[in-house]
C-alpha cells in the first residue's frame, strides 16, 4: 500500500503495453508478436475449424479402408481431434477473454471512482481535523 492514497494515480493496463514483455521492445520483438497475433486471430476463427474439419476428413476413407482399429485412432486423434479441437479451443479461450477484459475494465471505472471519493473524504477529514484544531486552540 502506498504511504500516501492521494497520491496514487490509477492505471489501466491493456494488452498492446505488455506485448513487449513477450517478444521484446525492438523492431524484430514487435514483428515477432504482430506475426503471433496475426496467426492466432486466423486459425482462431470457427471457419477455420469447419475448413480443418473437411481436411481431416479427406484422410478418413483412407484410414477406414485400412480396416484396423488402430489406424482410425491413429486417425482420430492426430487427424481430426488436433485439427479441429485447435481452433475451437482458441475461440472459446477468445470468447472468455473477451468476458474477462470487460470486467477488468469495470472494475477499473469502479475502482477509480471509489479512489476519487475517498481522496476526497480524505480531503473533508483534513478539513474537518484543521477545524477541530483551530476549536481546540480557541478552548484552550
Amino acid at each position: 500500500m502506498t504511504e500516501n492514497p492521494r497520491a496514487h494515480v490509477p492505471r489501466l493496463i491493456q494488452t498492446e503495453h505488455v506485448l513487449a514483455r513477450v517478444h521484446g521492445a525492438g523492431a524484430m520483438g514487435r514483428f515477432n508478436a504482430a506475426v503471433a497475433v496475426r496467426i492466432t486471430r486466423i486459425v482462431g476463427t470457427m471457419y477455420c475449424a469447419y475448413v480443418f474439419t473437411l481436411v481431416a476428413l479427406v484422410a478418413l476413407p483412407a484410414a477406414i479402408q485400412q480396416g484396423s482399429a488402430t489406424v482410425l485412432v491413429n486417425w482420430l486423434s492426430s487427424n481430426f481431434l488436433q485439427l479441429v479441437l485447435l481452433p475451437i479451443i482458441i475461440v472459446g479461450q477468445n470468447v472468455i477473454s473477451a468476458a474477462q477484459d470487460a470486467r477488468a475494465e469495470a472494475d477499473h471505472e469502479t475502482l477509480t471512482a471509489l479512489h476519487t471519493m475517498s481522496r476526497q473524504q480524505l480531503a473533508i477529514l483534513e478539513g474537518q481535523n484543521e477545524i477541530l484544531d483551530l476549536l481546540k486552540q480557541k478552548v484552550g
